[in-house]
């Protein structure tokens, strides 16, 4: 697990300073390794950017929530506040694809060099062995090399491995 003390104040402003650009994760995971080569996992980034407070931002979003706040300030002034809202006024959300769930099991006797290990399958039906090693470190071994899961994968994979670990 990498230290955030081992970072300059310099480089943490720059980390700082991308985050408020609109980097995501895999963005400054792949800066640090260019710019100021430092060679983190996906894992160890955002755990990088928490300890450090950086809110990553999602612009799109922002943009978004900003472009419909000027709606409605636009709408309330022309007087269509009692307005009956129509169904292009909603916004649809989705529904969760089948199977979206992960899975996490835990193996009965851990593997040699770590304090437990298991295996994990995302939604998409990719997995790997997943393992906290000697020093608390939470890690995946994808079965596919050079899968990476999404953010909100790794989210959901760290809550089911609690609710498995806490049952243990």
């Amino acid at each position: 697990m990498f230290d955030a003390k081992k970072l300059t104040d310099d480089q943490i402003i720059t980390l700082k300073a991308w985050a408020d650009d609109g980097a995501q994760l895999a963005d400054i995971q792949k800066r640090m390794e260019d710019e100021m080569e430092l060679r983190l996992t996906y894992m160890d980034t955002r755990f990088l950017v928490l300890d450090l407070g950086i809110e990553i931002r999602n612009l799109a979003e922002e943009a978004k929530a900003a472009e419909a706040a000027d709606e409605a300030e636009s709408s309330a002034d022309a007087g269509d506040a009692g307005a009956e809202l129509t169904e292009d006024d909603l916004e649809i959300i989705p529904p969760p694809q089948e199977g979206g769930k992960v899975t996490v099991t835990v193996d009965g006797i851990a593997r040699p060099g770590v304090m437990a290990s298991g295996r994990v399958t995302f939604p998409g039906g990719q997995g790997g062995m997943w393992y906290v090693d000697e020093q608390g470190r939470l890690g995946v071994d994808p079965d596919t090399e050079g899968y990476r899961p999404t953010e909100a994968d790794v989210m959901a994979f760290q809550r089911e491995l609690q609710a498995v670990m806490d049952k243990h």
